[in-house]
C-alpha cells in the first residue's frame, strides 16, 4: 500500500506518532509529594541521560518524503507549509534541519519519528537554566520506526491510542541511538551513566543523592546560563521500562517532610 499524505487521516497519524507519558521513578502522590515506594522497577541493565527541561517535539519523516513537526499533542507544520503553528517556538526551532534532512531520514517502508527535546531562549522558566543569551537548540532523545503503519492507521482512533500506550511503538535501542542520531545529524541528550539495576537507589533521599552528584546541566548554550537540570531519564536499553527522576520532585518531598519533622 502506497502512503500519501493527502489520503491520509492525519488525527490518526498523529495519535500513532506522540510520545507515550512517562511515569516518574517513585510513586508521585497528593500536592505532589513522591512517596517511598518505587512505581517503575528496573532489572538489569539500565542506562541514564540527563532530562532536558524544554518542550517535546516530534519530526515525523512519511515514506512519501512528508515531513510534519509536531509538539507532544499536535502537529504544528509540513515542510511545504508556507505558514506553521507558532506554538513553543518548536517550528521556528527544527524547520532548516526538516528541509535539509527529509529526503534523507524517509524511508520507503516505514515511518520514521524522531522525539526531541526543544529547548532555551524563552521556552519556559526553565529556560535561563541553558541561556541567558536568547539561544535555543534541541537535543535527540527517541526514535521509532513504524513499518507496519497501514495496518495502524487502518484501526480505529481508540485502538490506535492503546497500541501506543502499550508498547505498540518499537524504539531503537540505547546503543545503537547515538550512531541514529550522529547519522540524521542531530546531537542527543547527554548521557549520564549505564550500570546494573542493584545499583539503582530505591529510598528517597538516596535518589536525591543521585539526582546532586550528576553535577550542572551539559546542555549550556552560553556560560551566562545557570545550568540547574531538570533531571533524570532512567530506561532499560530496549526500553522495556523508563521513568523520570525530576529533581524538583524530590526537593519538595524532602524540604515538606523536613517541615514536618
Amino acid at each position: 500500500m502506497s502512503f500519501d499524505i493527502l489520503q491520509t487521516d492525519l488525527s490518526k497519524l498523529n495519535s500513532m506518532t506522540k510520545y507515550p507519558s512517562i511515569l516518574t521513578y517513585h510513586l508521585l502522590g497528593e500536592r505532589g509529594l513522591l512517596q517511598d515506594a518505587v512505581q517503575i522497577p528496573f532489572e538489569g541493565r539500565v542506562i541514564g541521560a540527563e532530562k532536558i527541561d524544554g518542550t517535546n517535539c516530534r519530526l515525523i519523516f512519511c515514506p512519501d518524503q512528508s515531513a510534519l513537526v509536531g509538539s507532544r499533542e499536535d502537529l504544528l507544520w509540513e515542510r511545504r507549509d508556507l505558514i506553521g503553528n507558532p506554538a513553543m517556538g518548536i517550528v521556528d526551532a527544527v524547520r532548516q534541519i526538516v528541509r535539509a534532512q527529509f529526503s534523507k531520514l524517509s524511508t520507503k517502508n516505514s515511518i520514521n519519528v524522531y522525539y526531541l527535546e526543544v529547548f532555551g531562549k524563552s521556552i519556559g522558566a526553565a529556560a535561563k537554566n541553558y541561556t541567558k543569551e536568547g539561544k535555543v537548540s534541541f537535543r535527540l532523545f527517541d526514535v521509532v520506526s513504524i513499518e507496519n503503519y497501514d495496518e495502524i492507521l487502518a484501526l480505529p482512533a481508540e485502538k490506535i491510542a492503546h497500541w501506543r500506550d502499550n508498547g505498540g511503538q518499537k524504539f531503537v535501542h540505547a546503543d545503537q541511538l547515538r550512531q541514529v542520531a550522529s547519522d540524521a545529524g542531530f546531537i542527543p541528550v547527554p548521557p549520564l551513566f549505564d550500570f546494573d539495576a542493584s545499583s539503582l537507589p530505591h529510598e528517597l533521599d538516596a535518589t536525591y543523592e543521585l539526582l546532586m552528584s550528576q553535577g550542572l546541566t551539559q546542555c549550556k548554550l552560553d556560560e551566562a546560563a545557570e545550568g540547574i537540570p531538570e533531571g533524570i531519564v532512567v530506561r532499560a536499553a530496549d526500553r522495556s521500562s523508563i521513568a523520570k527522576i525530576r529533581r524538583e520532585d524530590y526537593e519538595r518531598t524532602i524540604r515538606r517532610a523536613k517541615v514536618r519533622s
